[in-house]
């Protein structure tokens, strides 16, 4: 652990009154739900909510993605999220003219690699999801993105994501750790997924989790781990670069956890330089303009830079800027570890068609 770690990790450490103070408002939070005290809405359609327990990247662009691809032949679907950091408000739905600043950078993403499927984003989700109907009569299940925490609406399914690297059961609650709810809070999924799993995770490993996580007998726990694409052009996906161990990379993130990334960039190309911004940074020309100067200081035959799909969609608006620059987009999706892919669409599915096979006996 370098000098930079054990610094931050002192700061987290000083900060534990407030930790303190944090985990009694959120155990009151949840008590006065419980009671009854505050009530959560339901809806008469079919919601899958993707969320977690710790701030931090778990992966749930990436299992909303999943999701989509598993449900969008059978089902008109809608996604409905915060649209974290955009400089909007209230709720909106996405169209042709729609920009990451106006939805935010994961919306867009959705809305850019999936424009069949209805995306929309809204700070009070209550008010949201009866206004994403009028707007799409036709939806029959809504994706509910990062909305485990938030109890003013009860989902008929939720998936609980957990870092495998950094479980849930093992957090404390910010700021001296990750945790913005209770553990105890996990009991309301149905499924749990240990997420970003190495390569090389065995069954041993999968056994310890187990019991570290304890699900209950109506909760199924899977794991997955990050399957990384090849790096397409941003401004072409038909321009493709594959990556080799001749290749030296200027890797650009603005994401919250970028050690599986690095991880696998160090793995598959000779060597890489990293530049790295906060999570949802909003990119300006100036940072543009500091990206190409580093760039051009990498003095190798074969080099690019690459980021992650939320980085792209808040660069893309210097397309014009961009047109001569080799910044490539490393797509990334999750893989079902251990033969539960099968599995994992079956509880998914089965939830969906029991909804409405109840709704038609009614």
């Amino acid at each position: 652990m370098n000098l930079a770690n054990i610094t931050f990790q002192s700061i987290r450490f000083l900060l534990l009154p407030f930790a303190l103070l944090y985990a009694a408002a959120i155990w009151l939070r949840n008590q006065l739900y419980d009671k009854k005290v505050f009530s959560s809405a339901s809806f008469n359609i079919p919601i899958i909510c993707v969320g977690n327990l710790s701030v931090g990247g778990t992966g749930k662009s990436p299992m909303i993605e999943y999701l989509i691809r598993l449900l969008k032949e059978e089902y008109q679907l809608a996604i409905l999220s915060r649209g974290y950091k955009r400089k909007t408000k209230g709720y909106a739905l996405a169209n042709e003219n729609t920009g990451a600043l106006e939805i935010g950078d994961e919306p867009m993403q959705f809305h850019s690699k999936f424009p069949e499927v209805a995306v929309a984003v809204g700070e009070n989700r209550v008010e949201a999801i009866p206004q994403l109907l009028h707007d799409r009569p036709d939806t029959q299940v809504i994706l509910l993105d990062d909305g485990f925490q938030h109890r003013a609406i009860k989902p008929g399914f939720s998936i609980l994501l957990t870092d495998v690297n950094n479980l849930y059961t093992k957090d404390f609650y910010l700021p001296t750790g990750d945790l913005r709810d209770e553990v105890r809070s996990s009991r309301r999924a149905d499924i749990i997924i240990a997420t970003k799993c190495k390569p090389g995770f065995t069954e041993d490993h999968k056994k310890k989790i187990t019991k570290d996580i304890r699900p209950l007998p109506h909760q199924q726990l899977f794991f997955s781990t990050i399957e990384y694409g090849v790096p397409q052009h941003i401004l072409n996906t038909g321009q493709t670069s594959p990556l080799h161990k001749n290749l030296e990379v200027l890797l650009v993130t603005g994401i919250a956890n970028i050690e599986p990334l690095k991880r696998y960039i160090l793995e598959n190309t000779y060597t890489y330089e990293r530049m790295s911004f906060g999570d949802h940074h909003i990119f300006s020309i100036d940072d543009l303009n500091e990206i190409k100067k580093r760039f051009d200081k990498i003095n190798a035959p074969h080099k690019i830079i690459i980021t992650t799909e939320k980085d792209a969609v808040r660069l893309m608006k210097f397309h014009t800027e961009l047109a001569d620059v080799p910044l490539f987009v490393l797509p990334i999706q999750h893989k079902i570890l251990f033969d539960e892919e099968i599995k994992f669409k079956q509880a998914v599915s089965s939830f969906i068609q029991n909804f409405y096979k109840e709704e038609n006996n009614t």
